[in-house]
């Protein structure tokens, strides 16, 4: 199979249909999306500010798990949300740079979570000890590329 028959199956789902043909269901997808999308900046940003040392009061044992988690089901909605979004004109966002680099710069977000979530270091800040190197680093690195992603996303409107 193509790229291109692929493309067109995309947008030929029942939803992609369905979202084409009404601008209610479209509008409810894009405003979840939207929602999903809040709901990832607003936990991830806190929470890295967190473990580069702002908010020295705030514990990380209590924050880090449910900040991480409420970032995780923003992206997992937001995924889904953007699929959704994505297969009204699939054929037009793949050619899209701004798209091509949000989906980059959400997949480095998600590895660099992955990979931080998954260490000792992360299990270790999280049960009280000092944020170490490790962890700066991929706060540090998730600051700039889940932001980056989103202005990415705004982007695609204007290409």
């Amino acid at each position: 199979m193509s790229a291109a028959e692929l493309l067109e199956g995309i947008a030929a789902f029942p939803l992609a249909t369905a979202m084409r043909r009404s601008a209610i269901l479209y509008l409810v997808v894009n405003a979840t999306h939207i929602l999903a999308v809040a709901l990832l900046v607003g936990a991830i940003v806190p929470l890295d500010l967190r473990l580069l040392g702002f908010f020295g009061h705030a514990s990380l044992g209590v924050l880090g798990p449910f900040l991480s988690r409420a970032a995780a089901v923003g992206l997992a909605l937001a995924i889904v949300t953007g699929f959704c979004l994505f297969s009204v004109r699939p054929s037009a966002y793949a050619g899209n740079p701004a798209f091509l680099t949000k989906l980059a710069l959400l997949a480095v977000g998600a590895v660099n979570a992955m990979i931080l979530q998954s260490s000792s270091v992360w299990r270790a800040a999280v049960d009280g000890d000092r944020a170490v190197g490790a962890v700066r680093l991929s706060a540090g690195i998730s600051l700039i590329v889940w932001p980056g992603a989103l202005l990415a996303g705004r982007w695609i409107g204007f290409l």
